[in-house]
């Protein structure tokens, strides 16, 4: 996998570079802002773009901004947001018209490399990885916080691991409880969070996207 990085904070991309390099991932390049970023996956084609959403000269959306034209320029390229901030303006179009290859994290949450890896990994594959706070930024609806009230503290840890794109097998591991039980859990979510059970590949990411369609 080949990605470039995008992020104004120098400590912050090469210490993302390093820790990706360090996992297997290709960083092809690395860009100050979001110009830089536009002509950098321009040259470099990479597999997926890591863009905060902050960046100048403003420091308000010029990432997302960014990320939406490249959308647009080369629909199979994989789009990861990585930032401290909670934005809706340009991040909403992408998730809610460009939700294949895209994924939106909280760098406070990424508490790991490897939930960096997986998200990156479901992103290049064409999956979705939304943060459930990020969701609720973006729809500012009442309902979906009453809705996830519903759900246990395990049921919203194994919601949480469900939009970071991790397959109940890895959720299994990661929550150290067997299959059977994550499977009763993501049952139990859907049925809290009114969704419809679908055979679809991208099933356990539909906790956050079925609000992101309405």
């Amino acid at each position: 996998m080949r990605v470039v990085i995008a992020d104004d904070s120098g400590l912050l991309r090469d210490g993302l570079a390093n820790l990706l390099t360090a996992a297997g991932v290709e960083v092809a390049a690395r860009a100050a802002d979001a110009e830089e970023l536009l002509v950098l996956v321009a040259e470099h084609e990479p597999d997926v773009a890591i863009v905060d959403i902050r960046m100048p000269p403003t420091y308000t959306h010029e990432g997302a901004k960014a990320a939406l034209e490249l959308r647009q320029r080369r629909p199979g390229l994989g789009i990861l947001l990585l930032s401290q901030s909670l934005e809706s303006r340009y991040v909403t179009d992408l998730a809610r018209q460009h939700a294949r290859g895209f994924g939106y994290l909280l760098k406070d949450r990424v508490t790991d490399v490897q939930v960096l890896l997986d998200a990156l990994d479901s992103v290049a594959a064409g999956g979705t990885v939304l943060d459930p706070d990020v969701v609720s930024h973006l729809l500012g609806r009442n309902e979906l916080v009453e809705q996830l009230g519903r759900l246990s503290e395990r049921e919203r840890a194994v919601l949480e691991l469900m939009a970071q794109g991790l397959s109940n097998r890895a959720i299994a591991a990661r929550l150290v409880i067997d299959v059977k039980t994550v499977e009763t859990h993501i049952a139990r979510i859907m049925t809290k969070l009114d969704l419809h059970q679908t055979p679809d590949e991208h099933r356990r990411v539909l906790a956050v996207l079925a609000w992101l369609r309405g």
